[in-house]
């Protein structure tokens, strides 16, 4: 048996996860390959036929497959799913602005930008590119009002959310994409489910099969890791006009502005086609890649009640011609962009050989 997995990933992606409650996916966009497949806690085989009690007793689960088995809200990861539907049915222009005040009122009911909550800030004047560099909630609240909840779920499903993507390993789940003709659906409802809430549910590696699909531009690959196995892969039609506005977001996320700070350096520096940036040093002679990425913080309520954040990164890299991409969620870990952004970033220093030096200690959530 020969697997895809590629051992080095494999052990940085674990590395990087160790002592947390994550799932990670890295996949290659092309064909489907499973690079590396993590959960975390996990435990030693050798241990199960001394151990089995005491491991199935543990309080975090270490038998949990939480890369396949695990699902969760995806938060702003689904905001390009949000964008699919919007633009391929029609219902909005690709020059759609919305200007950004921070909030929208509803009656009674107010829904803010996470910006806004955070630090009373406001985006002003965007369009879906920008929004998705930003993840301007209040634009998606918008977005998903004009959409409709119909369209929106539909393309969930089209890219892999709400079914089992086929992956030859047992313990795959379904997920949840809900229904709206199921009960009384209110525009708050559409609110929350275009930004990635409401009775939404998915994978890590459900969120790594819809990335895999833009990455390479509607290309539906089955996971796999029997490397003998058929590539089998079916077509999404997306358009080239809708997708170039998705890498244009994504790319804009990982860079000077965006969301996902831990990438800034890397991805400024591959914009010049330089070899190198404050923290990352590619090989001699080699530009860095241009990485796309998009962050999520997915809110959950825990066993004490208290509103909590699973923290996302799904990215894929070079974007102009993707070969590796890679998903990660943080359980309880807080945003993405503190807890899974530098998980990736160290799995594509990996793959890419890049020399990485970036500070990650100093990152709030890292020296914990």
């Amino acid at each position: 048996l020969q697997l895809t997995i590629d051992g080095k990933l494999q052990g940085v992606a674990y590395a990087w996860v160790a002592g947390k409650k994550a799932g990670v996916i890295v996949s290659d966009p092309r064909n489907g390959e499973v690079l590396a497949l993590v959960s975390s806690p996990s435990f030693d085989p050798d241990d199960v036929s001394t151990k089995y009690e005491v491991l199935r007793a543990k309080a975090d689960l270490p038998f949990f497959n939480r890369a396949m088995g695990g699902v969760y809200p995806p938060g702003s990861t689904f905001k390009m799913v949000t964008t699919l539907a919007a633009l391929e049915s029609g219902r909005v222009k690709r020059d759609f602005v919305f200007n950004d005040q921070g909030v929208i009122r509803v009656g009674s009911f107010s829904y803010s930008n996470l910006y806004f909550t955070k630090r009373g800030g406001v985006e002003g004047v965007l369009g879906f590119a920008r929004a998705l560099t930003r993840s301007t909630d209040t634009f998606f609240y918008k977005v998903g009002e004009l959409t409709g909840p119909v369209e929106i779920t539909d393309w969930a499903k089209k890219m892999g959310l709400g079914e089992k993507t086929g992956i030859d390993l047992p313990g795959e789940v379904a997920g949840l994409v809900p229904d709206p003709g199921s009960k009384r659906w209110y525009l708050g409802n559409t609110y929350h489910l275009a930004i990635g809430q409401e009775d939404l549910l998915a994978t890590p590696l459900q969120i790594n099969l819809m990335t895999n699909i833009i990455a390479s531009g509607g290309k539906k690959c089955k996971p796999h890791l029997n490397k003998m196995l058929d590539i089998q892969c079916s077509v999404v039609n997306i358009s080239e006009e809708t997708l170039d506005i998705i890498e244009r977001g994504m790319v804009g996320a990982c860079s000077n502005g965006g969301t996902s700070f831990v990438m800034f350096d890397w991805n400024e520096a591959a914009k010049s086609g330089l070899s190198h940036s404050a923290f990352a040093k590619a090989t001699l002679g080699t530009a860095l890649p241009l990485v796309a990425c998009k962050t999520g913080t997915a809110e959950y309520v825990a066993e004490n009640g208290k509103i909590k954040t699973h923290g996302w990164l799904t990215a894929y890299a070079p974007a102009d011609n993707p070969v590796i991409s890679a998903t990660v969620v943080i359980e309880g870990g807080g945003e993405g962009s503190n807890v899974a952004a530098p998980v990736v970033r160290k799995i594509f220093a990996k793959y890419f050989g890049v020399e990485d030096t970036y500070p990650y200690g100093a990152i709030r959530g890292q020296g914990e």
